[in-house]
């Protein structure tokens, strides 16, 4: 055993400003699942397991869920608990990331059986979202399982840890900034193809759409933020870990 860490103490302000900000991004992510939640069942037909046309709207609901909500949780998780120690911070983040795993499945098949089964079909992975989606999702599997080897295996070199720990940082990050990027052009596709030329009347599921997509640039302009700044950097406590 070794210990590792620095002082107990902690600038009082910065914690302050950070839970400021945290309160901030909470009320952002939870307001565009809301609105997620709100335009599917006003406007969308709600949710259902059996009509094709309606199972589809699990899609942008789950999805907004896990590669927005959940995903820019896990980013923060290190910063926001910082008096956890750094293996329960671990193993929470591998957690959240396991459900984010559960429910982009469940999304992924929603939308897959809502097209095949679809009168006419509709062709699968045909548009930009659906590309840069299925590119999201690689990165986020390869993000997962490189992580799951590297820091949660015990037999993984300590060399190896510092040296991905950087790369596992900066993925993280763009992963989440692409998923951005995929659900803004997922709500326009849709939006779009459902208003058609009603679209350009600006009809109030219309404003809904674009208010969405605001929602999920501001949410990720605030995480950026706030993973990048070093002022909220987590600071290692008085812990022991286990030398592997």
């Amino acid at each position: 055993m070794r210990l590792i860490g620095h002082s107990m103490s902690s600038d009082n302000g910065r914690t302050s400003l950070y839970t400021r900000f945290y309160i901030i991004f909470q009320i952002i992510g939870l307001t565009l699942i809301f609105y997620v939640y709100n335009w599917i069942v006003q406007y969308r037909g709600g949710f259902s397991i059996t009509e094709p046309k309606i199972i589809f709207n699990w899609h942008p609901l789950l999805m907004t869920i896990a590669f927005i909500y959940l995903l820019a949780n896990s980013i923060l998780h290190y910063r926001t608990f910082q008096n956890n120690t750094k293996r329960k911070l671990k193993n929470q983040h591998a957690l959240i990331h396991g459900c984010i795993l559960i429910l982009i499945v469940i999304a992924g098949f929603a939308a897959f059986v809502s097209h095949q089964y679809a009168k006419p079909p509709i062709p699968h992975l045909y548009s930009l979202h659906s590309w840069l989606g299925v590119l999201t999702i690689v990165m986020f599997l390869s993000q997962l399982f490189s992580g799951l080897w590297c820091f949660l295996y015990p037999g993984a070199a300590k060399q190896h840890r510092e040296t991905l720990a950087p790369y596992h940082v900066f993925f993280g990050i763009s992963i989440f900034i692409l998923a951005v990027a995929t659900a803004v052009l997922g709500f326009c596709e849709k939006i779009i193809f459902s208003l058609d030329k009603q679209y350009k009347l600006l009809p109030a599921e219309g404003v809904l759409g674009n208010i969405l997509g605001i929602l999920c640039v501001v949410y990720c302009l605030l995480v950026v933020y706030m993973i990048t700044k070093p002022e909220f950097k987590r600071h290692p406590k008085l812990e022991y870990e286990t030398l592997l």
